[in-house]
């Protein structure tokens, strides 16, 4: 998946079962640039790694660094749903 994909997938989801969107595929785009970053600025995650903090993002997971690498740790709901078998 792209970003372009998340982008379309994640307003979608936004909207619900009701099926109109709340947020349009331009807002999520910001908001996934801001919350992950681009190339030209860093997203609210790096800028707190650099602080040497740690980002949780709930039940997902949490990013830290080690060193000089960032990495990912994923919550248990993340990884419990990565467990099942696929439909």
């Amino acid at each position: 998946m792209d970003k372009t994909q998340l982008t379309e997938a994640t307003a979608s989801k936004a909207a619900g079962d009701g099926g109109d969107r709340t947020l349009n595929s331009e807002a999520v785009g910001a908001v996934l640039d801001a919350v992950f970053g681009t190339v030209e600025h860093p997203g609210s995650i790096a800028e707190a790694l650099r602080r040497g903090e740690t980002v949780t993002a709930g039940a997902f997971g949490s990013f830290h660094t080690e060193g000089d690498t960032a990495t990912f740790r994923p919550g248990n709901a993340l990884a419990e749903y990565l467990g099942k078998t696929p439909r």
